[in-house]
């Protein structure tokens, strides 16, 4: 396995900051590494790449043990960190040479006007990286990342600050090294985890909640969910009664949006209560749970209703 982290804790004084996780990931996979702010995902990045020194368990890089030799393991690695620190006085090219040369790359030339291709920088590479928009910044420290053609990628939040366009670019660009690298990928916009990973790692407090394929995770989740808008103010607690609901996902005074496994079921529930306590229904529909559904239900459990 290209990454392998087992039972990985850091703690601040009494916070656990990571609380013995344990996940792998391999050649040509791209994973999602999903949470919500404090969840844990950059401080266990940031140990992957040894940056911070876990306060137990372990973590390899293409078998290296990364406490044991942080210099071996940062040769392996392309890290693009969510708060990007650039040269903002060095042009792009000159800040890539010397990227390049940190990596002690035979051909730095050629590695740095591939690398500026790779990553769509043409159009700005002579300018000053501080003259720069937020979304061509992003693309030096992605371009920095690749420069030593890394064989694990992990990537903070790299899609931050693209306009659309951009993103769609950068979502081939992340997609293409992919094929051959293993890339952990860290993003809140949750639409691009679902167009480019092949798998999904949810923590929560420091927690392993979910690693597992979207499939999968769609289908060992309440796989489906109904949006169902009434005219009338309807309590919760009607709602959470209904046999077939697994969990409220959504909650407004006349909109609801409900978990379940069997969503033709929950329709003809909802069809009965609206005709026993005469309540007009302006909606009613089901559709497959997005990763935005399953991930609130996997952060927030205080909405889910178990039965």
């Amino acid at each position: 396995m290209s990454i392998q982290v087992k039972n990985l804790l850091k703690e601040y004084g009494e916070q656990k900051a990571v609380n013995q996780l344990s996940f792998t990931a391999g050649k040509g996979e791209i994973v999602g590494f999903l949470g919500p702010n404090g969840a844990g995902k950059s401080t266990t990045m940031k140990i992957i790449t040894g940056y911070l020194q876990p306060t137990g368990g372990e973590a390899w890089v293409c078998g290296i043990n990364v406490a044991e030799s942080p210099l071996e393991t940062r040769k392996k690695i392309g890290y693009l960190p969510e708060l990007n620190a650039l040269y903002y006085d060095m042009y792009v090219r000159e800040y890539l040479f010397f990227i390049a040369g940190l990596h002690r790359l035979p051909d730095k030339a050629e590695a740095v006007e591939k690398v500026i291709k790779t990553v769509g920088l043409t159009p700005e590479a002579k300018k000053k990286i501080g003259q720069l928009s937020k979304g061509y910044k992003q693309r030096v420290g992605l371009a920095a990342a690749l420069i030593h053609d890394p064989e694990v990628l992990i990537l903070d939040e790299p899609t931050s600050g693209l306009d659309p366009n951009q993103i769609i670019e950068i979502r081939e660009v992340i997609k293409k090294q992919g094929q051959d690298k293993t890339v952990l990928f860290s993003s809140h916009i949750l639409q691009e985890v679902e167009a480019i990973c092949d798998r999904v790692i949810i923590i929560n407090k420091g927690n392993l909640v979910a690693d597992d394929t979207l499939e999968n995770l769609r289908k060992s989740a309440s796989a489906e969910t109904v949006s169902v808008s009434f005219k009338e103010t309807v309590d919760r607690s009607l709602l959470e009664k209904l046999p077939a609901v697994t969990g409220i996902i959504k909650s407004e005074t006349n909109n609801w949006q409900l978990a379940t496994h069997d969503s033709d079921q929950l329709r003809k529930q909802i069809l009965s209560l609206a005709l026993q306590h005469n309540l007009n229904i302006v909606s009613l529909q089901s559709e497959n749970q997005r990763l935005e559904d399953i991930f609130r239900a996997l952060t927030q459990t205080a909405t889910i209703h178990s039965k």
